[in-house]
Formats: C-alpha cells, sequence, structure tokens
C-alpha cells in the first residue's frame, strides 16, 4: 500500500500507538472454531499492524498481548497462548530485523515458562541496536500491578534515602513505571466494540485519543489502522485548555 493511501503529514500522525487486540476468541466462536485458532489468526494481524507501523514511522506501537487477569482462563488456552508467543518470538525474528523494528517487552515475568522468556530475551537482545518503530509487547501486564510495583520502588528508595518524598513528582513516578523512557500514548485503539480501558496503561493514557472499532481483531485490516490514524489527526487535543 502506497503512502498516498494515508494523506496525513508525518506531524499529525500518533507519536505512539496503544492497541488493545480483543476478540480472538470470539471471532472463532462465531466461525464455529476452537477460540485457539482467533489467537493464531491474529498473529496475522500483528504482523501487518507492525510492518505498517514501520513503515508509517510510527515511533512507537505498544500491544496488549497477555493481561495479568487472563490468567483466569482455561488451561489449554492459556498453554497454547505461551506456545504461541515463543513461536512469534522465533519466526517474527526476520520481519523484525528487516524492518528496523526494536522490540520491547512490558510486565510481570511471573507465570511465563523459563524458555519462553529465553526466547523473549533473545529477541529483545538482537533487535537492541534497531532505530525504527519499537514494539513494546505488554505480557503478563496490569496497570494496577505497574503502578504497586513502581510504589514499591519509590517507597524503598525514599527509605534508603534515595529519594526524597518531596521530591515525588509526576515525572518521578513515570520513570519507575514498566515504560520509563517512552513516550505516552497518543492514540489508543480497542478492537471488538468494547468500551473500557481493561487495566492497560492506566498513567500513560491520561490525555490519548481512544478510537474503538467493532471488528475484532483478527479482522482489523491497515484500512482500519488508517482510518483510525486520520480520525486522531482530525481531533482537537488542548490537554484541558483551550484552543483559541
Amino acid at each position: 500500500m502506497s503512502e498516498s493511501h494515508l494523506d496525513i503529514p508525518p506531524e499529525h500522525r500518533p507519536r505512539h500507538i496503544a492497541v488493545i487486540m480483543d476478540g480472538n476468541g470470539r471471532w472463532a466462536q462465531r466461525r464455529g472454531l476452537p477460540r485457539v485458532q482467533g489467537h493464531q489468526r491474529g498473529v496475522s494481524t500483528v504482523r501487518r499492524t507492525t510492518e505498517e507501523c514501520a513503515r508509517l514511522d510510527i515511533e512507537q506501537l505498544t500491544l496488549y498481548c497477555l493481561s495479568s487477569e487472563n490468567w483466569k482462563r482455561p488451561q489449554q488456552e492459556l498453554d497454547f497462548l505461551m506456545h504461541l508467543l515463543q513461536q512469534y518470538m522465533i519466526e517474527e525474528r526476520s520481519t523484525i530485523m528487516d524492518n528496523n523494528i526494536q522490540v520491547a517487552v512490558i510486565g510481570r515475568r511471573d507465570g511465563i515458562p523459563a524458555e519462553v522468556q529465553a526466547e523473549m530475551d533473545e529477541t529483545i537482545r538482537l533487535s537492541a541496536a534497531n532505530t525504527g518503530t519499537r514494539l513494546c509487547l505488554a505480557i503478563n501486564y496490569g496497570a494496577r500491578a505497574e503502578l504497586v510495583d513502581a510504589v514499591q520502588r519509590i517507597a524503598g528508595d525514599c527509605a534508603s534515602g534515595k529519594v526524597k518524598p518531596a521530591e515525588i513528582s509526576e515525572e518521578l513516578i513515570s520513570s519507575y513505571l514498566y515504560t520509563a523512557g517512552m513516550p505516552d500514548p497518543d492514540l489508543m485503539i480497542r478492537t471488538a466494540g468494547e468500551m473500557r480501558i481493561s487495566n492497560f496503561l492506566l498513567w500513560q493514557i491520561s490525555y490519548a485519543e481512544l478510537w474503538v472499532t467493532e471488528r475484532c481483531w483478527p479482522e482489523f485490516e491497515i484500512e482500519d489502522l488508517h482510518q483510525a490514524i486520520s480520525d486522531f489527526a482530525r481531533r482537537e487535543r488542548r490537554y484541558g485548555g483551550l484552543n483559541e
């Protein structure tokens, strides 16, 4: 797809897009397929969305892959998700390197099998010097858990004298989050029509523009991404102030 298909100047595009990839299981069930096939199909959507963000020079794409609440799902589905994650980390390396993409992972590592963590770390290592789009994967992620971890670390540094309570600011708190050093999302996309945030990047999306589509994640196409970016570019972002 050529650049002309997205007639939005680079300076009006979001710097950071975050996506809640919802509806994999529903997409499969509507077709009489096992839920896991929806997850498998969703990997193709991850690939084309990531490649298009790299082509458009989007600085960061953050994908909500596995929430801390998803561990409540059936063990068979969880085992498949872990297998799919490990497979993705191995099979997508050539695409990641060819597109100059840098991979990052946020979230707690508890419960993630050691062999999956090893492949995650290898992909992060191999792509560390890439200078294009940062692909940030939120795995076993929960925003409240992130805030708890940040508060505990700040409290520890206050107790040791490294940080004074009076020095605690929004900037300092941000520096203790999993996303330290990353820009906050400008655009938050959610698929499958759900109108909630689902414990995703609660601190970071304070001023993000929200865009929801009824399409399930396996159905999400490049045209949908372009529509979200186009709608974003038309919105006024006042950050609580007034644009005269």
